[in-house]
């Protein structure tokens, strides 16, 4: 067991590059879309690094 959250790089059955966000216990808490290219998979870490701490938090279910 990893004692920090770490994001994870992998390729997905079609070939795309996707990320997922790994709680210290190794669940799965956040995934992202597919990414073309590692260096648009490792933007797209990025910008949830940079924009997560200030996104509001929005309830859709009714």
């Amino acid at each position: 067991m990893s004692a920090m959250p770490k994001f994870e790089i992998y390729k997905d059955a079609a070939g795309k590059f996707r990320f997922r966000l790994k709680a210290p216990n190794g669940e799965i808490i956040a995934s992202g879309e597919a990414y073309e290219s590692k260096d648009g998979c490792k933007n797209g870490i990025n910008s949830v690094k940079t924009n997560a701490p200030k996104a509001e938090i929005v309830d859709m279910a009714q």
